[in-house]
């Protein structure tokens, strides 16, 4: 294991749900408590000793530009989905890499109990997410990116829309960690994946070039790629509607 990891950062999407805060910039700069989103992330990334931080720019992509981090370019943004946004990184996905979104508040344990995995695909899932949408209207628990695991915390499925919950289950909070195997797995399954359903459905997305981080990871889970759990309780946050922005705000402000 290396003791510092690179981390990619998905920062391309529009924010389209976030207007009119996002007219002018990516949800990522969004202020909280004076820090942007983005900043409050490479803080503490920095914190648990990682310096090698790449960002995946897109939208207003030119509003991004904090020192001392890698920067690439999705200039297909408005066409594709954060999985084509993260291969716009791929010669980062090698060795030991954390892959995160970047509209998430998080605590540095998370990232802590990240890094203390040593399973080749790790990805970090809240059992105890049904309280974060306790009044959420804007984003309900049928757009959670649900997560069905086994007794010994191997994912069994994963997406949006999951309903026949029958085992342990918890939320993916976006963001996963893969050793140097992990990756090379990775990497060869999307390229599969790309190769046979380039303008195809492709697990739950209408095509491939829409698909999501979840919909690679339950294509491998389905070719028998063991990819463990990380199992937290709470300490983050998903800031994808104006109703997350101003609950946020609200807790800095308290």
């Amino acid at each position: 294991m290396q003791p510092n990891p690179n981390v990619i950062i998905i920062a391309a999407g529009l924010g389209s749900r976030l207007r009119p805060h996002t007219a002018s910039r990516p949800k990522c700069m969004l202020d909280f408590g004076g820090k942007t989103l983005l900043e409050r992330q490479l803080d503490i990334y920095h914190a648990c000793g990682i310096t090698d931080i790449s960002v995946i720019r897109g939208y207003l992509g030119d509003k991004i530009n904090f020192p001392n981090v890698h920067y690439f370019d999705n200039i297909d943004y408005r066409n594709n989905n954060i999985l084509g946004s993260l291969f716009c990184a791929e010669e980062k996905l090698v060795g030991e890499t954390i892959c995160g979104y970047s509209d998430i508040l998080f605590e540095q344990r998370i990232v802590a109990a990240l890094l203390e995995s040593d399973n080749d695909i790790s990805i970090v899932v809240d059992t105890d997410w049904k309280a974060y949408y306790e009044g959420r209207v804007d984003h309900p628990e049928t757009e959670a990116e649900k997560v069905i695991f086994s007794e010994t915390h191997e994912v069994e499925r994963i997406g949006k829309g999951i309903r026949d919950c029958t085992h342990s289950e918890g939320e993916f909070i976006g963001m996963l960690k893969l050793s140097r195997a992990g990756a090379k797995l990775f990497r060869m399954h999307f390229h599969n994946a790309k190769k046979r359903f380039t303008q195809k459905p492709f697990q739950s997305a209408s095509v491939f070039e829409k698909a999501y981080i979840t919909d690679i990871i339950q294509e491998m889970v389905d070719s028998g790629v063991a990819v463990h759990c990380t199992l937290i309780q709470r300490g983050w946050k998903e800031i994808d509607t104006v109703e997350d922005y101003e609950k946020a705000i609200a807790a800095f402000s308290g």
